[in-house]
């Protein structure tokens, strides 16, 4: 009997995009249920999705609590023995997922990454920057050699939420902390390589502009050192 996988989809303004990614991972991944979660959108995304007829969807709403929030509202209402993330406005991702679930057969956490040999980011280049920035300061200041923390698509063992429990605040800077944390823990974390390709309607919930990214850099950077003290 296959595996049941739970996929969360965290959306803010998507309504352009949304159904096509809910369709690619039904097409994609068989025996899963999707748990997308609404931060409360002004362009009628929630109204779109909650139209949607199928058993296998689940969509809920909430407001302004950042991408750690609804992660852990989508988790809480999961019932997959693998549970995942991907970017809402990321629907030519989603064929990736069945070759990332096959590789929990002997890995604990997937993910995605543009860093690791083979990845590129076709994004633009304020994006990049960002993005490459984050990952340089987690890896320089956690002593990791994880390449890519905010990649937005990943798979994992449920049974690794059994002893790393996300912290429910924060924006992708949440995700860093968790990967670190399940290191920590002896879980084994796999790279794969992709191309993130430019993306696609709807409203980035990293950083859109220059303020917002040296807002948002400042959380990360903070963040990622108080992982170091956290206890677990």
């Amino acid at each position: 009997m296959d595996k049941k996988i739970s996929i969360i989809l965290s959306t803010y303004n998507e309504a352009l995009a949304i159904e096509q990614t809910i369709s690619e991972i039904f097409k994609y991944v068989k025996n899963v249920e999707i748990i997308l979660v609404d931060d409360n959108s002004p362009d009628g995304t929630f109204e779109k999705v909650n139209k949607i007829n199928n058993p296998n969807l689940k969509v809920f709403s909430k407001k302004s609590r950042g991408l750690a929030a609804a992660f852990l509202l989508g988790l809480v209402n999961s019932s997959g023995d693998v549970v995942g993330w991907i970017d809402s406005n990321q629907s030519l991702l989603a064929i990736r997922l069945p070759d990332m679930i096959s590789k929990l057969d002997t890995n604990d956490i997937v993910l995605l990454s543009r860093y690791v040999q083979g990845g590129k980011d076709e994004r633009s280049g304020l994006r990049i920057l960002s993005s490459q920035t984050v990952n340089f300061l987690s890896r320089l200041i956690l002593g990791s050699k994880i390449k890519d923390y905010t990649s937005g698509i990943f798979v994992m063992k449920r049974s690794v939420l059994n002893e790393v429990v996300p912290i429910a605040y924060g924006h992708g800077e949440f995700f860093i902390e968790f990967l670190y944390k399940a290191k920590k823990k002896g879980f084994n974390i796999l790279e794969i390589s992709f191309t993130q390709p430019p993306d696609m309607e709807g409203i980035t919930k990293t950083a859109p502009n220059m303020f917002r990214f040296i807002y948002l850099g400042l959380f990360y950077i903070i963040r990622i050192i108080l992982s170091i003290f956290r206890r677990d």
